[in-house]
């Protein structure tokens, strides 16, 4: 009787015991990792978890490394690029990014400065109405297609410096600045009436480019760098005009010419219309 009772009592507990043995061996055992990292452990295997149920089968998100000098075409631009609110940076990223992202329908500010970018399509900014800004310095850009800023009714400032254009498409017409340094444009590529239509124009950069003379500059243009280009003559109508001696460009008050061939001196009623003589050479 006394043996049957201790056998009652004696298995219940021995099939206990080795329930909570397995349950300890099946999970991670308390204490072995520190609490903010066993936190993350499931906040991430969670998140993971999730992500991959809520993808159908041929979607599963694929973990194998990107190959050094692969291209950014298929990736996300967030993922490449830091996005805040109303701006996107895209500098030096890496691999290299050959071409214009996609950008968010709000972007209003891009830097994708120091890339390799080599060719501006009209597509690329078709649909970004909202661009304030964009900076395009540093990269590898010998051609834009005519209309790629078209759209872009809004954008105010427009750096394409230290890139290889020989030629500048139609440019927006409330641009407050723009800067062309840097690149391979002669006056071929550059009309005569470029800059007519842009009222709003503050500041205007053409310095270390193969210019031979000076396009038509806006009223509205404080700023004017004209630097290190291959001009030779700059006569009454470059800057003032022939026909109207009562004419003045109260407004302009920086004029670099130096590093051109032409000589400032020979023509001194170029400048009778401005506040200021360009800096350049004179003798």
């Amino acid at each position: 009787m006394n043996a049957l009772l201790f056998t009652c009592l004696l298995v219940p507990w021995l099939v206990a015991a080795s329930a909570r043995k397995f349950d300890q061996e099946s999970q991670l055992i308390m204490g072995s990792v520190p609490g903010k990292e066993l936190s993350g452990y499931f906040i991430d295997h969670l998140k993971s978890r999730r992500a991959r149920r809520a993808l159908p089968l041929a979607d599963e998100p694929d973990d194998s490394p990107v190959e050094a000098g692969g291209d950014t075409s298929d990736l996300p631009t967030c993922l490449l690029c830091v996005c805040l609110t109303g701006s996107v940076y895209c500098e030096e990223v890496s691999p290299d990014m050959t071409s214009v992202p996609s950008l968010p329908k709000e972007t209003a500010y891009l830097y994708a400065r120091f890339n390799k970018i080599k060719k501006i399509r009209a597509k690329d900014f078709s649909d970004i109405v909202t661009l304030k800004r964009i900076d395009l310095t540093g990269n590898l850009i010998s051609e834009i297609e005519e209309g790629a800023f078209s759209k872009l009714t809004m954008l105010e400032e427009l750096s394409l410096a230290e890139n290889s254009l020989v030629k500048l498409p139609m440019l927006p017409t409330k641009l407050i600045s723009f800067n062309a340094n840097h690149n391979h444009l002669k006056t071929k590529g550059v009309k005569a009436n470029a800059f007519k239509k842009m009222t709003k124009l503050v500041n205007l950069y053409l310095a270390d480019n193969e210019m031979e003379a000076v396009p038509h500059i806006p009223d509205c243009v404080r700023t004017l760098h004209l630097q290190n280009n291959n001009i030779t003559e700059v006569n009454v109508d470059t800057f003032c005009k022939s026909n109207d001696t009562y004419y003045l460009r109260p407004s302009l008050n920086e004029v670099r010419m130096d590093g051109n061939p032409v000589v400032l001196s020979k023509n001194p009623d170029s400048f009778t219309c401005m506040k200021v003589l360009p800096i350049g050479r004179y003798r």
